[in-house]
């Protein structure tokens, strides 16, 4: 493959960037000038709507302590609800609460029975339940798996091989091999497409694959979209033959909805192989764009009965983007999959929606950790976590168990790594390892433990990624691919420096004074 100008591409994103953003910025920025304008003019001329500005804010601050939310979510919150009366509430109202999201909540949920219709896998016992898979679970992975069947909607599977695929470049080779091989239909949901190398060899296999009647559909995020794609683009995808739906379109106005953003990574095709990770469409993710040095992702791909999974996933938010109701049993392998005699293991494909009260991804996380003995190794591009995570890491280490953290050592935002950073301290002081991988940035996001446990997904450990995006990953037991991602993190270990006491002392005091302040912050970043 030919390489591509590192300088041009940055342009050509920044010019489209501007081309989007700007409009959107300046008007949100006039509602907001005029909001806060408007009370506190108010509030200067008339005692009475001071008062009662208060007495709003005092209610919006009891409402908030009332609700289910993250206590440090609503901490962020009241402080500058209190601070500036009625402005603070209003802003929470329209930025904060998920008051506006309501609607959004109430058509997934409905989806739910019908995702549920398409896995009727889901009508076994559960494991822990008495049914024949529990004799080849231990405890830890009957508790997770029990948890993802029940609360996720998630079965667990068997016949699948699972192939651990170490950097963006292994992924995009077998992808194309993988999309060659479409015969019914090749469904795409990323958070970040852009046009380059990458999206362009994909895109020629669509393009073919269309046009030989496979139904190829496409799903992306418009925020993550924003810098790297016109607002044309579905048109240029329909123009080709691939359907197109793209999730929460941005709008120049205020609401709650611009915080729920599809951060999914999944690639299905035929119902019988499948893609997640960490990695987008996007050069940088194969190396073909330096952004921040070598870039580090990992992507896990399913071929058998698990693939089923995502088939379901991506065609329930098919559903809800587009309006339509498909009959999911259409879509799966025309016969039953034969059995995979290389395939090990149980697989669990799982999905976290911010809209359903479970935090699937955190819980997930949270059992590995509590549950993890001999070792737990974790890759996570940030690391801007709840006291719920905090505790339970340091917990583990002082109980015994190596944890050890890979983080980026080149952050793409500098408030983002400043954050991260204000994190170091308290764990490195419970005994967590933590690790900067020098060469470049992490992308990946993934957790193995003593030598049995693995988690590959999308799930950064950061509170948007936990709490208000759409989410996936698998979980791994005893799957060959578990020892795969442990290898993997040993040998990205050899280009770390490890963060120590000294390290800490030395860095500079301006990140160490931002990044106390972003740590404040995090539930907004």
């Amino acid at each position: 493959m030919a390489s591509l100008d590192s300088g041009r591409v940055p342009r050509k994103r920044k010019r489209l960037f501007l081309s989007r953003a700007v409009p959107v910025v300046l008007a949100l920025a006039v509602q907001i000038a005029f909001v806060y304008v408007v009370v506190t003019v108010v509030q200067r001329n008339f005692y009475a709507f001071y008062f009662l500005s208060v007495f709003v804010s005092i209610v919006i601050t009891l409402w908030i302590l009332s609700s289910s939310n993250n206590p440090a979510y609503k901490i962020t919150w009241i402080v500058p609800i209190l601070v500036f009366p009625l402005f603070g509430a209003l802003f929470y109202l329209f930025w904060g609460s998920d008051r506006l999201a309501r609607k959004m909540r109430r058509k997934l949920n409905a989806k739910t029975v019908h995702i549920c219709e398409a896995l009727p896998e889901l009508q076994l016992p559960a494991p822990g339940e008495g049914g024949e898979i529990d004799t080849r679970m231990d405890g830890v992975s009957r508790h997770v798996s029990r948890y993802l069947h029940r609360y996720a909607k998630s079965p667990v599977w068997e016949n699948t091989q699972t192939e651990y695929l170490a950097l963006g470049e292994l992924k995009l080779r077998r992808l194309l091999e993988e999309l060659e091989k479409a015969e019914r239909y090749i469904f795409m949901e990323y958070y970040i497409i852009e046009p380059g190398e990458m999206w362009n060899a994909i895109l020629s296999v669509l393009e073919r694959k269309a046009k030989a009647g496979v139904d190829v559909r496409v799903i992306y995020d418009d925020y993550g979209c924003m810098r790297t794609l016109p607002a044309s683009f579905p048109k240029e995808l329909r123009e080709k033959g691939i359907q197109c739906a793209v999730f929460n379109p941005i709008r120049p106005v205020l609401s709650a909805y611009i915080n729920s953003r599809d951060h999914r990574k999944i690639t299905v095709i035929d119902g019988i192989a499948a893609f997640t990770g960490g990695i987008n469409l996007a050069d940088e993710y194969i190396n073909r764009v330096d952004k921040y040095g070598h870039w580090k992702d990992v992507s896990i791909f399913l071929l058998g009965d698990a693939a089923w999974s995502f088939t379901v996933m991506f065609l329930g938010m098919w559903e809800y983007l587009v309006g339509t109701k498909d009959t999911f049993s259409n879509y799966r392998p025309s016969a039953p999959l034969q059995p995979f005699p290389e395939s090990t293991g149980f697989v669990q494909p799982f999905a976290d929606r911010p809209m359903d009260g479970e935090s699937v991804g955190e819980n997930v996380y949270l059992s590995l950790i509590h549950r993890a003995e001999d070792y737990l190794y974790i890759t996570t591009p940030y690391l801007i976590i709840g006291n719920e995570l905090t505790v339970a890491l340091s917990l583990a280490a002082k109980g015994g168990t190596d944890v050890r953290i890979i983080t980026p050592h080149r952050g793409d935002n500098f408030f983002i790594h400043a954050a991260t950073r204000a994190y170091y301290k308290q764990l490195v002081e419970s005994g967590v390892k933590i690790y900067e991988y020098t060469p470049g940035f992490i992308h990946s996001k993934s957790f193995v433990a003593d030598d049995s446990y693995a988690v590959v997904g999308t799930i950064n450990m950061d509170f948007r990624s936990l709490y208000l995006h759409f989410e996936c990953g698998v979980w791994l037991y005893k799957t060959d691919t578990v020892m795969e991602i442990k290898n993997d993190f040993l040998k990205t270990l050899e280009a770390c420096g490890q963060i120590t006491k000294e390290t800490l002392a030395d860095m500079p005091f301006l990140e160490r004074f931002v990044g106390r302040i972003m740590r404040i912050l995090s539930p907004l970043l």
